[in-house]
């Protein structure tokens, strides 16, 4: 999966999302579409098949993408890629918020259906399946592409659409560290099955994607203990986020860039106390924004307001 826009290409920007291709979709695309002559009358079409499914990808991705920023997110970047695609959102740490985000990816499939159904049956009444062959074919795989993708990211198995809509769900009852960590224990079982399947099959592709979930379903593992870790230290009275109004953690969870020393910076105002690196702004470990360190001091009246009520 790429991890960034290194060695891609910028096609274009909508609404603020650049739109990049990575050099590897060339490989690919050249290898599927020679590879499938005989479904068209000519090589063209099958050209034609392969662009309706990024298209198809890239309107799912800006689902993503579009819903994040309508939810507060931060969302400004696509790849698409051999295997499809990736929006790299940042929703922000609700449940709520990041349901929304993830769901909004496949309801782009769901609205595309009628749209491509419609156009396949009437190609169909118009008997372009006789007079127009190509054409009827190319409409009867791009509505099957839809379905299909729609139906391949709703499986619950983490990092799918599926299982990260899974996990939003329960972090409602659960909250967010351990929604995450029982969706992935359940994607490592979807996993499995999907390298079975694999292996029955004999298909490069699905070991490839197989090869793709499990990494990131690990990663999603040690990011769920780390929230577990997180949740447990204890929270430092007199700071909040200034965004998310969360109390910060207790404990050396902050990394200097410079020297890579973890340290308290609540503790030590900001500076790193192994290499003397000052820090302007300090990064929420709950929601991921940064703030000035003048902007984490809870108001005094808030503090005897809350001492009060506390107060028998």
């Amino acid at each position: 999966m790429p991890t960034g826009r290194q060695g891609s290409i910028r096609l274009f920007r909508f609404r603020g999302i650049d739109v990049f291709l990575h050099w590897s979709w060339f490989v690919v695309a050249m290898f599927e579409i020679s590879g499938r002559t005989r479904s068209y009358s000519s090589i063209g079409w099958n050209a034609a098949e392969y662009l309706g499914l990024f298209l198809i990808v890239m309107l799912h991705e800006f689902g993503h993408a579009l819903a994040c920023r309508q939810v507060g997110g931060r969302a400004n970047q696509i790849i698409l890629w051999p295997l499809g695609g990736v929006a790299y959102v940042d929703p922000p740490p609700r449940p709520g918020a990041t349901l929304w985000s993830i769901a909004a990816g496949p309801l782009v499939n769901v609205a595309l259906f009628p749209i491509l159904a419609s156009a396949f049956l009437l190609a169909r009444s118009l008997g372009w399946a006789q007079s127009s062959p190509d054409v009827y074919r190319l409409l009867s795989a791009v509505l099957w592409i839809d379905v299909l993708l729609f139906a391949f990211n709703i499986l619950p198995i983490y990092p799918l659409d599926g299982g990260q809509i899974l996990r939003a769900l329960l972090w409602f009852p659960l909250g967010r560290a351990r929604s995450l960590m029982v969706a992935t224990i359940l994607g490592f079982v979807g996993i499995v099955g999907f390298f079975g399947l694999a292996i029955w099959l004999r298909s490069g592709w699905f070991a490839i994607l197989a090869v793709f979930m499990l990494l990131n379903c690990w990663g999603g593992l040690q990011y769920a203990r780390a929230l577990l870790r997180l949740d447990k230290l204890p929270r430092r009275e007199g700071f909040a986020c200034p965004a998310c109004k969360a109390a910060p953690p207790i404990g050396d969870v902050w990394g200097c860039g410079r020297c890579g020393n973890r340290f308290d910076t609540f503790q030590s105002k900001g500076i790193c106390p192994s290499c003397g690196a000052q820090f302007p702004t300090t990064l929420c470990m709950e929601c991921g924004v940064a703030h000035p360190m003048s902007e984490w001091t809870v108001p005094l009246t808030a503090v005897s307001s809350t001492f009060a009520s506390t107060t028998p």
